[in-house]
């Protein structure tokens, strides 16, 4: 191996996140060819780790350490939410319920790798592909292992909840995480709310942000978010909420805070 190959292969390790994988079109736009890198994986430098990404030799990668890839090579918004966001950002309370699946989150246009969806991360993880809210706002980041990545703040995450809720014990479940968001910032919310364009995920995050009684509601301007027009029903056979022109499941509506 040449002294520019090995100086090179050097530079790349420096600058290379333990737990991670790299594209291969990004390592080639840096300048490592095809040929370079075959050079390297003979040289038990580097290994492939599905068709089109490489990682360190012996290197274990974690479906956060492929997240950090996607975000900082490939430049694409995809990021942990919901209950998955909620976990990543030590919310202890979370975790039980952030276990068995982990909600990714992306832009309608983007499209997850084919190294991506080949590889078993031993965890269900599902890919929404949606734009009822903008890629950059309310947005973190949280250190895993050795690197960084973005995952959705805790009041997008939220949101990100209440998009996903399809059924009655669905929506008991967010009501039970609206309950322990009693310090989110008021500044935050409003933008989340004013730039979200799903009015079922608005009125609900009110409804329930109110029933919990959170002192940070009383912050918010609600006249300068969209609210739509018509009723909304989320379940059957619920309890209708006029203020909010919304259905909701009935043991919601009927028990308080505390003994829901």
């Amino acid at each position: 191996m040449s002294i520019s190959s090995e100086t090179k292969i050097n530079l790349l390790l420096q600058d290379w996140p333990l737990g991670t994988v790299s594209a291969t079109s990004w390592l080639n736009q840096k300048g490592y060819s095809n040929q370079l890198l075959n050079r390297y994986k003979k040289s038990r430098w580097l290994e492939s780790f599905d068709t089109g990404a490489l990682r360190r030799v012996g290197d274990s990668v974690s479906y956060e350490g492929a997240i950090y890839t996607l975000q900082h090579q490939l430049a694409l918004s995809i990021h942990p939410g919901g209950r998955a966001a909620l976990s990543l950002l030590g919310k202890a309370h979370y975790l039980e319920l952030a276990q068995s699946k982990v909600d990714l989150f992306g832009a309608e246009k983007e499209v997850l790798p084919a190294w991506f969806k080949n590889t078993d991360w031993g965890i269900k993880l599902d890919y929404h592909q949606s734009s009822f809210l903008p890629a950059e706002i309310g947005m973190t980041e949280v250190t895993v292992k050795s690197f960084s990545i973005k995952v959705s703040s805790a009041a997008r995450a939220m949101m990100e909840c209440l998009y996903l809720a399809t059924s009655s014990l669905d929506l008991v479940e967010c009501y039970q995480l609206m309950e322990g968001m009693n310090n989110l910032r008021p500044n935050s919310v409003q933008q989340l709310l004013e730039q979200c364009n799903s009015i079922k995920v608005k009125r609900l995050f009110l409804y329930m942000a109110e029933k919990a009684d959170h002192q940070w509601v009383q912050y918010l301007t609600i006249e300068e978010i969209d609210m739509g027009k018509g009723k909304r029903s989320f379940v059957k056979n619920g309890s209708y909420v006029s203020k909010y022109q919304i259905t909701v499941p009935k043991e919601m509506e009927k028990n308080g805070k505390q003994t829901l």
